[in-house]
């Protein structure tokens, strides 16, 4: 009895050993990718409330019931969203963690070089933010924790630049210093969002950084 060499095991490619299982979970997996991807544009573009789920299930060919397969509602979906934004900025946010004082502060300006390169994202962000300051709205908890989380990490710079390097004077309110750097961005991005060729959103914000470090040292 002979044997058919083309269906041995071990001459199938990963591919074709893939079980049913594992291709559906890559596929699946792919889907919510997509759907994620889509809700950024979306949500961006127009804002989370003035979004539905229907017209996301359409910009995807999904129907409504199928969307609601992959993400149980909008709030989750968001979720998603907000993570994927975060994930964009991992590589960076990892690098900026090992640094400190002076270098730390100067890295800010890579930052936004970076975000300058990013116009969906900043959008977003800048949308979602603005919408969850008035009323109670999904993102909200994320937004404060981010604000809060982030303004001390430029507080503990400016305190190393302070106590350990010395380069900044003992009585600088580093808190408050923090808080006017990150609205300095904050500020920019919205002004590069609304008139892209009239703000250099990392020269500008360089610029600014050069004047304000040297007037606290």
């Amino acid at each position: 009895m002979s044997v058919d060499q083309s269906a041995h095991p071990d001459d199938r490619t990963p591919d074709d050993r893939a079980t049913p299982g594992r291709r559906g979970y890559a596929k699946g997996k792919a889907r919510r990718e997509e759907i994620v991807r889509t809700a950024l544009r979306t949500f961006a573009e127009q804002g989370y409330r003035s979004t539905s789920m229907r017209e996301i299930a359409e910009a995807v060919g999904l129907s409504q019931a199928g969307l609601l397969h992959h993400f149980r509602n909008k709030d989750d979906l968001l979720t998603e969203v907000l993570r994927l934004r975060d994930a964009e900025q991992s590589a960076f946010n990892r690098a900026l963690a090992e640094e400190n004082g002076m270098v730390a502060l100067r890295r800010l300006v890579d930052l936004m070089e970076l975000n300058a390169t990013q116009a969906g994202l900043v959008r977003l962000y800048t949308v979602l933010r603005g919408e969850s300051v008035g009323g109670e709205h999904p993102a909200q908890p994320y937004f404060v924790e981010r604000f809060l989380v982030l303004r001390e990490r430029v507080a503990g710079y400016l305190r190393h630049a302070r106590d350990v390097e010395g380069v900044i004077r003992a009585d600088v309110d580093v808190l408050v210093a923090s808080t006017l750097i990150m609205a300095v961005m904050d500020g920019l991005q919205t002004q590069w969002l609304l008139a892209p060729d009239a703000v250099d959103l990392a020269g500008d914000f360089a610029r600014f950084m050069d004047d304000y470090l040297r007037g606290l040292s």
